[in-house]
């Protein structure tokens, strides 16, 4: 890796020692937040040039190059002890890589009059009429209203109901019970429980197949038992979705467009 000047080049092997990988993210992710965070901006020279979010943490062990397959948000991780010349310079001896995976981001699609959308597994199209509401195979909107947070809306009620269902069916399956339910437009991932008990769910899911969202529903219930990631913990997701590695590859191959609709008008 090549810096400017060689009073540099410790802190160069200590991030090259220290880096583990680099990561494409596209699908899910259950990885916690890693504390707090410092974040700059900076710009790596190229054709064509790319912007990088500079994280700073005091929990990270490792410098991370993350791209998301999402929103091309492109995020460059750094220990204590690492500069940022020197984490620019790890960065842009990647930036080939990086490149060809923003190359592969999944085209925006707005949502417009005549738009079909898959909702609850179920494709639906987007007409006008006195009133927002979802029935049938239509998602009709008020026409003189924008049309993408109304439809934005029917979206998430459809996710609320679906997900309530999901989430304490399972939960009566596993003598628990869940707590709050949350909806958000999460980037990074697709549920999460808390301690408290508490759930929250991407209201993207239901964009989703119906079984994809029953499986997250599933996953984050398991949580209520084992708030790990150990076997004690996936038997218990196999035992509520026996399927359940099926619906977790189509996240992971296909996750990315559920984020390809654009509500915003």
């Amino acid at each position: 890796m090549s810096v400017k000047s060689g009073r540099h080049l410790p802190q160069v092997r200590k991030a090259v020692k220290a880096f583990r990988g680099l990561v494409w993210t596209v699908g899910e992710s259950y990885a916690e937040d890693m504390g707090a965070r410092d974040e700059d901006v900076k710009v790596l020279p190229g054709d064509p040039p790319v912007t990088v979010v500079l994280r700073r943490s005091g929990r990270a062990r490792r410098i991370s190059l993350r791209v998301s397959g999402l929103d091309g948000r492109v995020t460059l991780s750094l220990p204590p002890g690492v500069s940022d010349s020197s984490g620019l310079a790890f960065a842009q001896e990647r930036s080939d890589w990086i490149r060809q995976h923003l190359a592969k981001r999944v085209a925006q699609s707005p949502v417009v009059l005549g738009a079909h959308l898959p909702v609850l597994g179920r494709p639906r199209r987007v007409e006008a009429g006195l009133r927002a509401k979802m029935s049938g195979d239509c998602l009709t909107v008020n026409r003189a209203r924008p049309v993408g947070p109304q439809v934005q809306k029917l979206v998430m009620d459809a996710a609320r109901e679906a997900l309530a269902e999901a989430s304490h069916r399972y939960a009566r399956a596993v003598d628990r019970k869940a707590g709050r339910i949350t909806l958000r437009d999460t980037r990074s991932r697709w549920g999460s429980c808390s301690w408290q008990g508490n759930l929250m769910y991407s209201w993207r899911l239901a964009l989703a197949p119906p079984e994809v969202l029953d499986y997250v529903a599933a996953h984050e219930v398991a949580h209520l038992v084992h708030m790990d990631h150990s076997p004690a913990f996936w038997s218990v997701v196999a035992r509520l979705r026996p399927d359940w590695k099926v619906q977790r590859d189509w996240l992971r191959a296909q996750g990315a467009t559920l984020h390809a609709w654009r509500f915003d008008d």
